[in-house]
């Protein structure tokens, strides 16, 4: 079971995602606030650094389904709720489609995927990724990385399809795929496999979780710099895999 201080996190109610995210939500608004995804939302956004997000996301997306793809296996080893492999297989199913439709983009917007380089955000994200499919990354560090992930995109996105937007038309179709109720209700999803084995694990394993979601906000605001840089500089983490 979790230690003391993180049972202490979920008293009146609150789980453990819901404290590290109130307590690291200085970080939390810059991946779901960057001012990349505040050009999208008020239609100032620069339409050649939304290309290279395109490219760079395309690029990403083959380690992000071999992360994926991983956890499954975790799930399949580790999990207490056989549910969760169907939660996760169903994240993989989607991908195929993700993809199907970064092609169509690419092939709008007269981009060669097979000559795309990985810029040095990119290529970090991924070696991340790859670090937590090693076998001794446990199944809940993992789950707690891939909620990470996928909320901060839904929370960016459907940011940019709240009332009030101006979000060009051109650009609709990309938010409302992790924009969406129906994405949403995956994260949520997500979070509550990842507060269960949370609530179940050690302070060892949750501590290493609590590490993990930090760097993947690290990598997202990183990611988002790319195309946007920030004026606020990240403060440097402790801990890693």
């Amino acid at each position: 079971m979790a230690d003391p201080k993180t049972r202490a996190q979920l008293g009146g109610g609150m789980t453990a995602t819901d404290a590290w995210l109130r307590k690291h939500r200085l970080i939390y608004t810059e991946a779901t606030r960057h001012p990349f995804v505040l050009t999208i939302r008020d239609g100032t956004v620069n339409l050649s650094a939304f290309r290279t997000w395109l490219e760079q996301e395309c690029e990403f997306l083959r380690s992000f389904a071999a992360f994926v793809g991983s956890a499954l296996v975790k799930a399949w080893k580790e999990s207490d709720d056989r549910a969760d492999e169907e939660v996760i297989l169903g994240s993989l199913a989607s991908l195929s489609d993700e993809l199907a439709w970064f092609k169509k983009e690419a092939l709008k917007r007269d981009i060669n995927l097979t000559e795309i380089i990985p810029q040095k955000a990119t290529a970090g994200y991924s070696r991340f990724l790859e670090s937590l499919m090693r076998p001794e990354v446990e199944y809940t560090v993992a789950i707690t990385a891939l909620w990470g992930i996928e909320a901060v995109y839904h929370e960016s996105f459907a940011y940019c399809l709240e009332e009030g937007n101006k979000t060009p038309l051109e650009l609709r179709e990309g938010c409302e795929r992790w924009g969406n109720e129906g994405f949403g209700k995956y994260c949520n999803r997500l979070k509550e496999i990842a507060d269960r084995r949370l609530e179940m694990g050690s302070g060892e394993v949750c501590k290493k979780a609590e590490v993990g979601l930090l760097r993947v906000l690290e990598y997202e605001v990183g990611f988002w710099n790319m195309l946007c840089p920030h004026p606020h500089r990240t403060a440097p983490l402790v801990g890693g895999f």
